[in-house]
């Protein structure tokens, strides 16, 4: 399984070019012009997403994801999720970088096969960077208005977090 690892990115290169000179298309103006159109969004989605490093920045540095935990911690343990997994939940929206930093912090202390290690890691494999993938997607398209998009995810990661939750302990 290793040696196939190791050789399917230049067999997929090989055959890209192959297919590419089959058809008689000019892969050097093919790629250059796809070379150009990722710069093009690449210009297009920056401001929304340092705007978006900056906030998540100082929120957390703030301790605003810590207060949030504290004041959630008894109405997440209502509904039956653990109080230890409030600050990956409120920070996978918004970024999978600092999400993925809290889950490795919660199995570093709670390990893998404990019910919040798991239920951490079915929660994040669950729900979305939502605020990211908008940043994304929308600035690549010119989309200003994210009309009901930012609820209707939103509201699909809390149900991803307690469903989670949930099917851990049922299973």
């Amino acid at each position: 399984m290793n040696q196939i690892g190791e050789y399917i990115v230049p067999v997929v290169i090989v055959f890209v070019v192959v297919f590419g000179a089959c058809r008689k298309v000019d892969l050097f103006d093919s790629f250059t012009k796809g070379a150009k159109e990722g710069i093009e969004s690449l210009v297009s989605v920056a401001p929304s997403l340092i705007g978006l490093v900056i906030a998540v920045s100082m929120l957390e540095a703030s301790g605003f994801f810590d207060i949030v935990s504290q004041i959630l911690a008894p109405v997440c343990s209502f509904v039956a999720i653990p109080p230890e997994v409030v600050p990956l939940g409120l920070m996978r929206p918004v970024t999978g970088s600092g999400s993925f930093a809290i889950l490795n912090n919660i199995l570093e202390k709670y390990g893998a096969d404990s019910m919040i290690g798991r239920t951490a890691s079915v929660m994040a494999g669950s729900t979305e960077t939502t605020f990211y993938a908008i940043a994304v997607y929308y600035g690549s398209c010119g989309v200003k208005k994210t009309r009901h998009t930012v609820p209707a995810a939103l509201t699909a990661d809390l149900l991803g977090m307690l469903f989670a939750a949930w099917s851990v302990k049922l299973f």
